[in-house]
């Protein structure tokens, strides 16, 4: 149980981080259509090369940052606002009008591998992401900043976004409409859930302020 529980929770986390469409999520499709599955596979390796250091940094800042009360205090009425408008995009996502796909472009042939850390490493998201999460959790006793949960939870949040990264490589070119149609349906639940978290922070905080 010990090991299971940050693994479980690295990996609901960094889906939910992860699943709405966006740079490396599309990317990687665009790369299974273009040049083939294992390219594919190659540029999500690397994007998630990147997010494991990323993630261990913003873990490492957070334990650094977790006996400041009034840092905390700080980061979940950041967090409250980035979840808030989190959750404001997906239903906004969900809703708009469908646009005429545009394509994306790649000119580069340099190895995939090395694509997928590139763009991973243009995208600051994470850090910020995984610091709020974790404090958040460890304010409620779902996570403790020892090496052997922060590895594990780590792990989880590889496994997480690999899995994601996999299924944008899978489906989004072979079953486009019922893609699009996932894809909306997921806005939807995710942005309940982040919604969900930004109230429940929300009341925390006020609580704190009237003990």
């Amino acid at each position: 149980m010990e090991f299971i529980l940050p693994l479980l929770l690295g990996f609901v986390i960094a889906s939910i981080g992860i699943m709405p469409p966006g740079l490396i999520n599309m990317t990687a499709a665009k790369v299974s259509a273009v040049d083939g599955r294992n390219e594919a596979i190659s540029f999500a390796t690397g994007a998630t090369v990147i997010v494991f250091f990323q993630t261990y940094i913003a873990l490492l800042f957070a334990k650094f940052i977790f006996s400041r009360q009034d840092i905390i205090n700080i980061l979940q009425e950041i967090g409250v606002v980035l979840f808030l408008g989190m959750t404001i995009f997906l239903f906004w996502s969900a809703q708009k009008p469908k646009k005429e796909k545009q394509e994306i472009k790649m000119h580069s042939k340099a190895s995939r591998f090395f694509l997928g850390m590139l763009l991973s490493c243009l995208n600051l998201f994470p850090i910020p992401y995984y610091v709020f999460v974790s404090v958040t959790l460890s304010t409620y006793g779902y996570f403790f900043f020892n090496s052997f949960f922060i590895y594990s939870f780590v792990f989880g949040v590889v496994l997480g976004s690999f899995f994601v990264f996999y299924l944008y490589i899978l489906f989004f070119k072979k079953q486009e409409n019922k893609t699009s149609f996932l894809i909306d349906k997921g806005n939807y639940i995710i942005g309940s859930i982040t919604g969900l978290i930004s109230i429940i922070t929300f009341l925390k905080l006020i609580k704190n302020y009237w003990i």
